[in-house]
């Protein structure tokens, strides 16, 4: 045979590795992911949980990184954490109070620790606090019990794993961990965890990952991350806050204290708003996770316009509290949430089930939309009447949506004109009901 030329071996070489490539299956969603991400564009309000045995130390979830705690050390903390005074019945019918469907709780933070029995680490709530039960089996139930969709946020980084290998951009040379380490064997740790938590806890909603962006030009495995998810449970989303558009395999897209499109934070450089149902996540004071020094909340005002803004993006809008070390929540912020439950009550309607426009957001306020009906959600408007531009659809009759008051309104070349009485405009949202032919 005639020898082969380094140009032919190239040659053949590309044509395998593209081969191959092509040869991947594209990631199709099964009818039930597809009916769960239906249920996810129509629910609209969750509550995220930021808890952990960072909550003893009462400084946030970042406290092992920001105050540089060798993992040595840090490993005393769990002892100090019996949450007691948890009532995950309590919990979701706060919930279920508010308006919300939906929560999302750490089933790992970077920490490393899991608040849940796992088998394939002895760093669990377990085993290694006095407290000793599976906090997250409690509230899995309870969900279950309740109607209400439970999803697992699960960190992909990991200051504490020792073979978290090469180490990132956070957890650096003060955690006290040799400078070695297996990454593929730590994926399989992961994993592994992921198969506990959609094997042993009823139906998952979904899985919300974090802390790729650690290191987020690696090798994360995501395909087989993604397929094993989908293969234990087909309806369960996956979503991930990498900060960058969606990556294959992904079932929603979410936007880091930001809504869809904006970049006010800093996060979504990278990140285009794409077609997948979409939420946005905000803290309820400026913290994640406890923090005892934080009393920065936010006014029930700016809660309830964030969340109508986010249904006029077409998002939803994941709230987040951070309980304390005993089980319970603050009480400014049960307090909170029974307010916005009080609005959820009363304009519902205009957030469950809606999509965003048929007009994109504008200064002062947004517009939902579900089935012939349109609402206009004034949020920053001073005069009494507010023109939009032409809605491409014949309007049939204009009212409050809170007493049925009927509104004036004119359609000419000019868009569409409605005339509102000071007198019914509300500080937070004054909502008007378009019905459309």
């Amino acid at each position: 045979m005639k020898p082969v030329n380094r140009f032919s071996i190239l040659l053949i070489l590309f044509f395998l590795i593209y081969s191959a490539t092509m040869a991947q299956p594209k990631y199709e969603p099964t009818p039930e992911n597809m009916k769960s991400r239906e249920w996810f564009q129509d629910a609209k309000f969750g509550l995220f949980i930021h808890w952990g045995v960072y909550s003893v130390l009462g400084d946030g979830e970042w406290v092992m990184n920001q105050q540089q705690i060798p993992i040595a050390t840090y490993e005393k903390i769990p002892a100090f954490f019996n949450p007691t005074q948890f009532n995950p019945a309590e919990w979701v019918q706060m919930v279920k109070d508010a308006g919300m469907k939906y929560i999302t709780i750490t089933s790992k933070h970077h920490d490393g620790f899991a608040m849940y029995d796992s088998k394939v680490s002895t760093y669990d709530i377990v085993e290694r606090t006095p407290y000793g039960k599976d906090v997250l089996k409690m509230l899995a139930d309870e969900c279950h019990k309740q109607g209400i969709k439970l999803f697992f946020y699960h960190s992909q980084l990991d200051w504490h794993h020792s073979d978290y290998f090469p180490r990132g951009s956070t957890g650096g040379n003060w955690t006290g961990r040799e400078e070695k380490g297996d990454m593929n064997k730590y994926l399989d740790y992961m994993d592994a965890q992921l198969t506990e938590l959609l094997t042993n806890y009823g139906e998952i909603a979904g899985i919300w990952f974090d802390g790729m962006w650690d290191k987020k030009d690696d090798d994360w495995r995501l395909e087989k991350t993604y397929k094993l998810i989908h293969q234990l449970q087909p309806a369960t989303l996956v979503g991930s806050n990498h900060h960058r558009s969606p990556y294959a395999g992904e079932d929603f897209q979410m936007f880091e204290k930001d809504l869809p499109g904006h970049n006010t934070t800093g996060f979504s450089q990278e990140q285009k708003v794409g077609d997948l149902p979409k939420e946005t996540c905000e803290t309820i004071n400026n913290s994640w996770g406890f923090n005892l020094k934080d009393a920065r909340n936010k006014s029930i005002k700016d809660l309830i316009q964030y969340l109508v803004k986010a249904a006029g993006y077409g998002a939803n809008f994941l709230l987040n509290v951070g309980p304390m070390p005993n089980g319970k929540i603050q009480p400014e912020h049960t307090a909170l949430l029974k307010q916005i439950g009080d609005w959820t009550k009363i304009y519902g309607e205009t957030i469950y089930g809606t999509r965003g426009g048929p007009l994109s957001a504008r200064e002062w306020g947004v517009l939902t939309q579900k089935g012939n009906k349109i609402y206009v959600h004034v949020l920053n408007w001073q005069d009494e009447t507010l023109t939009l531009p032409k809605l491409g659809k014949k309007i049939i009759s204009a009212k409050l949506f809170v007493d049925s008051t009927p509104i004036k309104f004119m359609e000419n070349n000019f868009g569409l004109s409605l005339l509102i009485p000071k007198s019914k405009m509300n500080d937070i949202d004054t909502v008007v009901e378009l019905e459309v032919k």
